[in-house]
């Protein structure tokens, strides 16, 4: 299919450049390998953005696969993700052709493969990033379930609704939209029983998917548990907006992110966009018949209701913080909102006459309004996406030159045994451990220990948050954290000093003899 060639075709070219490397891509590439190549299971997945616990050790599991093929090479997990993105476009244009036919199912494909946040979304190692295929495929498997009255299509939804949860742990929201749809579909006559069979096997597929989790808990005394809940208590992150406003705001960012990308960059667009949206939800609800209309009203629900629990109950989708990474993790919408395109469009397509013959010139212009109009909203879509595609290479360099200041770094220290340690303490300096560890370094990421035997130490330091640390990165910064060794009795001396990256520096000092 075209669509998909050219979602493969925007996705797996430059796939190791174009990707950003940073501390989270290091933290996962370094479980990997310490699993498919050592070993050692990781029962818990990343660390969440907010609060101290984590997300699902799935996430681990489905890249093991590429890790391993690859040896530990971080392109071939990127493939995988890639890869993952190109089969959400299809899965995308599969469900939106079974809800409102051919052009539907065109256009919302066409949507989701050259969307540059999509794309972007696909070329770098990050755990929001597989969740567009897992939450399509939850879809699918509800709405197959709905128009074929065939109950085992439930647990394909509650795979996909597993992964999208385990990916991120706000995968949750995704569960009332299909839990209504299942209690609807169980409300149709002579379907309450097979209803029932399927919500508890689809449970329990859930429930299986945190088999690691409860291993987890069950050895540390439920200290992932214990963290949420404080968390809770604590009352979240604080942000400035009222909840009106926050609930809006998701609102935008969640229809923006797949059209146009990031609400606060276009700004202009994502309201023109949005209000499209509502307007495409509204009007087909109205006017709609049939599958059709039972599709816009849950797609268009979901989405509200999505926006109203993101709103509320995530203070991070409230702020956009300049120069740091953005939390993308409502993308488990964005083939929802591509669907939702697609319905419009078809729609707006179907509204002209098959025939003009005998119409007045006014007359044929007017029943063209419906097409014409679907061709400037698809292509707006394309020239905006195709103007913003991410570049071939990241702005720090990707993992190739993560791995070039990592070679850097050995030729200075040579055989010494060593520490990597991060400025801020807060941001680990994993982005620079791993490839240390891929060229068979000494040098460690750990807790500084001044009285143990290392020879030398690596300082990571991040300049975007020179303020948090108290100290400018390039000299003052590492300086006084090298000299806080040097008051435990080993001194040291700085043997280089490099941006790996814009705004990353990296100091190298060694202990002298």
């Amino acid at each position: 299919m075209a669509i998909v060639g050219l979602a493969a075709v925007l996705r797996l070219h430059d796939l190791p450049t174009r990707g950003s490397w940073d501390a989270d891509q290091g933290h996962d590439m370094l479980v990997l390998v310490r699993f498919v190549q050592d070993g050692v299971w990781p029962l818990l997945g990343p660390p969440t953005s907010i609060g101290d616990f984590h997300h699902g050790a799935l996430y681990y599991y489905l890249l093991a696969p590429a890790a391993w093929l690859g040896g530990g090479d971080p392109t071939w997990v990127v493939g995988e993700i890639a890869l993952s993105g190109v089969a959400a476009v299809a899965v995308t244009w599969w469900v939106a052709r079974s809800m409102a036919g051919p052009v539907a199912g065109f256009v919302a494909g066409l949507v989701l493969a050259v969307s540059a946040a999509a794309v972007d979304g696909s070329t770098f190692i990050w755990n929001p990033n597989l969740i567009a295929l897992y939450v399509a495929i939850a879809v699918a498997g509800a709405w197959r379930a709905w128009t074929t009255r065939r109950a085992a299509w439930w647990l394909v939804a509650a795979v996909g609704l597993a992964v999208t949860m385990q990916c991120h742990v706000l995968g949750i929201v995704m569960l009332p939209p299909l839990a209504a749809l299942l209690v609807a579909d169980a409300r149709r006559p002579g379907r309450r029983t097979a209803a029932l069979g399927v919500s508890l096997a689809g449970l329990g597929l859930i429930v299986l998917s945190y088999t690691p989790l409860i291993a987890n808990e069950l050895r540390t005394g439920f200290t992932e548990t214990q963290r949420a809940l404080a968390f809770l208590r604590s009352g979240g992150s604080p942000v400035a907006l009222d909840p009106l406003s926050r609930v809006l705001f998701a609102g935008l960012r969640v229809v923006a992110w797949p059209l146009v990308g990031l609400v606060t960059d276009a700004p202009v667009a994502a309201l023109l966009l949005t209000a499209v949206v509502v307007a495409i939800v509204v009007l087909r609800w109205l006017s709609a018949t049939g599958e059709e209309r039972t599709a816009i009203c849950w797609l268009g629900a979901t989405l509200a209701w999505s926006a109203l629990a993101l709103g509320l109950g995530t203070a991070g989708l409230a702020t956009v913080v300049p120069g740091l990474p953005v939390d993308h993790y409502h993308a488990f919408l964005d083939p929802i909102v591509a669907i939702v395109v697609g319905i419009g469009a078809a729609a707006l397509w179907r509204s002209r006459t098959p025939a003009t013959r005998g119409l007045t010139s006014t007359s044929a212009a007017a029943v063209l309004i419906g097409p014409a109009a679907a061709v400037v909203l698809v292509g707006v879509l394309l020239a905006w996406n195709a103007l913003h595609q991410p570049p071939e290479v990241a702005a720090d360099g990707g993992y190739p030159a993560a791995l070039r200041a990592a070679e850097r770094v050995v030729r200075t220290e040579g055989d010494r045994v060593g520490l990597i340690a991060s400025l801020p303490a807060f941001k680990s300096a994993e982005a620079y451990a791993f490839p240390l560890r891929r060229l068979g370094s000494n040098v460690h990421p750990a807790l500084i220990d001044p009285m143990g035997g290392v020879d030398s130490l690596t300082v990571l330091c991040d300049s975007l948050f020179n303020e948090a640390i108290g100290a400018a990165c390039a000299g003052p910064a590492e300086d006084r954290l090298a000299q806080t060794i040097s008051a435990y009795g080993k001194v040291v001396h700085l043997a280089d000093r490099f941006e790996g990256a814009p705004g990353r520096w990296l100091s190298v000092y060694l202990a002298n003899p």
